[in-house]
């Protein structure tokens, strides 16, 4: 009897043991997935947002057209909740470009996910081309080529008008769930051939970006301090310009807060699935035991500094 009941407590022990060491491995698994999936959600972010208005100079133009006519007023453009004509949606057609982005008023920038729309030109070194050479947008799809007429140095005293071919990538990045599915992912809705959003990365739960913006004068790119986007669309006393899309041009950092969650139920209770919003605000009340954790990330707007 002595030998089975200390037999009973040895393997006792082991079952608790092994049990703890499964949920630490069930716990470390689910962390390390949403570690790769926030960190693949910020880098993509990272990458577009770093060529926000990308339009280099050409050195075989001539001084009168230095550049190709990149056609956006936006180069950059966010809305404290997605946009509504973003994409095509039943009677709703997607928005030609970033211009003609409709933002809706909104009562709290923290209420719901936002959403990001950005402009550059692209070419076959900062994207990732076609075989042919084709510059693409977000998705890997091709874009259309645009053509202009400039004058480029034909000799040392000489210039021509001479048609170019230039690229131009319209990439909007906002929160949606896929159907069939309930994981809310990281889309983007590209400009190039496909013309049908794609999503990203899965199980990021709220997207959250605010915007260092310069002052109103000066190339200096000291920021004066971080707007939401409904500030920067509205209120004209940080930046004292009278036209959103002169503030927007403003905007020289991003900083971008993604919410990533496990794909499945890890903690065992409510309170162990508490976590800190893009807020820094403590959430208690969760509808499940999934794990949470908001990572952050800052970029410069390296086509904006001086």
């Amino acid at each position: 009897m002595i030998s089975i009941a200390i037999g009973l407590v040895i393997m006792g022990a082991a079952l608790s043991a092994y049990q703890g060491a499964v949920t630490a491995s069930r716990v470390a698994e689910a962390q390390s997935r949403m570690n790769e999936d926030a960190y693949a959600a910020l880098e993509l972010l990272s990458q577009h947002i770093r060529m926000a208005g990308a339009n280099p100079k050409q050195a075989n133009y001539a001084l009168s057209t230095p550049r190709n006519p990149i056609t956006n007023t936006f180069s950059l453009r966010g809305c404290s909740i997605p946009f509504s004509n973003l994409k095509t949606s039943g009677a709703v057609t997607a928005a030609a470009n970033i211009s003609t982005l409709i933002c809706p008023s909104v009562a709290s920038d923290a209420a719901q996910p936002h959403a990001l729309a950005l402009g550059y030109e692209a070419d076959k070194f900062n994207t990732v081309p076609l075989a042919n050479g084709t510059p693409t947008d977000c998705l890997g799809n091709g874009l259309k080529g645009q053509t202009a007429t400039v004058n480029k140095i034909t000799s040392a005293t000489t210039t021509a008008p001479t048609i170019v071919t230039f690229y131009e990538a319209d990439n909007r990045f906002y929160l949606d769930t896929p159907s069939g599915s309930s994981n809310p992912s990281l889309y983007c809705f590209g400009s190039g051939s496909g013309g049908t959003p794609q999503p990203l990365v899965e199980n990021i739960e709220d997207l959250k970006f605010s915007y260092g913006v310069a002052q109103a004068t000066g190339n200096d790119g000291v920021i004066a301090g971080y707007l939401s986007a409904s500030q920067i669309e509205t209120d004209t006393s940080v930046v004292n310009l009278p036209t959103a899309s002169e503030r927007w041009k403003r905007v020289v950092a991003v900083r971008i807060c993604v919410l990533a969650r496990s794909e499945a139920n890890i903690t065992n209770s409510q309170a162990s699935s508490q976590y800190l919003d893009c807020e820094g605000a403590l959430q208690t009340n969760t509808t499940d035991l999934r794990l949470r954790r908001a990572y952050f990330a800052t970029v410069s707007l390296r086509n904006r500094l001086p």
